[in-house]
């Protein structure tokens, strides 16, 4: 009986041990992001990802940090790199969590920064894509406020660019804005982002 509880007793300490490693990385890769220190915070996420096979939160992360870094860039060669290291460590994700609500939005995300980048040449090929994976991530995540946000964020731009009055969505930004306030992350690793966002558009909208 006391081999047996020792057993027990190690294979708990052994995975809590796993668990505050990925914690502690997962802390310090926030920080120096937070310190705007974006290339390291990225190898950091890197590492992680390395050593924690079946986590798809690293690669999340090297996946948004590209997406954002792309947002102003206007050198095509800087930009080609870094969504397609975006796209490489979405893919990784996706193989470790199907149907994960927020992989899908992360993917719209680097669709609309290559959108943004060149609107002509991406257009056609990404905008049915974005909008559908807006619809596909509210369907299995109705409550998640980025899907909400993002959806509403996207359909807005669209209805400007040919033309249409945006206003019909403005109670609809009010409502993804609402979400944020009752969203729980399962943890504080797992996404969180786009309130800001979200009021600036509702005010926006004012």
């Amino acid at each position: 009986m006391k081999n047996v509880l020792l057993i027990a007793l190690f294979i708990v300490v052994a995975t809590m041990q796993g668990q505050t490693n990925f914690e502690k990385g997962m802390t310090k890769a926030f920080n120096l992001w937070e310190a705007d220190k974006w290339d390291e915070a990225e190898n950091m996420f890197e590492r992680i990802a390395k050593a924690e096979e079946n986590q798809w939160l690293p690669s999340y992360y090297i996946a948004q940090i590209n997406s954002l870094k792309s947002w102003n860039e206007k050198d095509q060669t800087v930009l080609k790199a870094q969504l397609e290291k975006a796209q490489a460590h979405l893919d990784i994700a996706m193989a470790k969590s199907e149907n994960n609500a927020e992989l899908i939005i992360m993917q719209a995300q680097v669709y609309t920064n290559w959108v943004a980048f060149d609107g002509m040449t991406y257009g056609m090929k990404y905008a049915a894509k974005i909008a559908e994976l807006y619809e596909k991530a509210s369907a299995l995540e109705p409550n998640n406020p980025r899907a909400e946000f993002c959806k509403t964020e996207w359909a807005m731009g669209s209805a400007k660019y040919f033309g249409k009055d945006t206003t019909p969505f403005c109670k609809q930004l009010e409502t993804a804005l609402e979400l944020f306030d009752t969203f729980k992350p399962k943890s504080e690793f797992h996404p969180n982002w786009g309130k800001e966002r979200a009021k600036q558009a509702v005010e926006s909208c004012k």
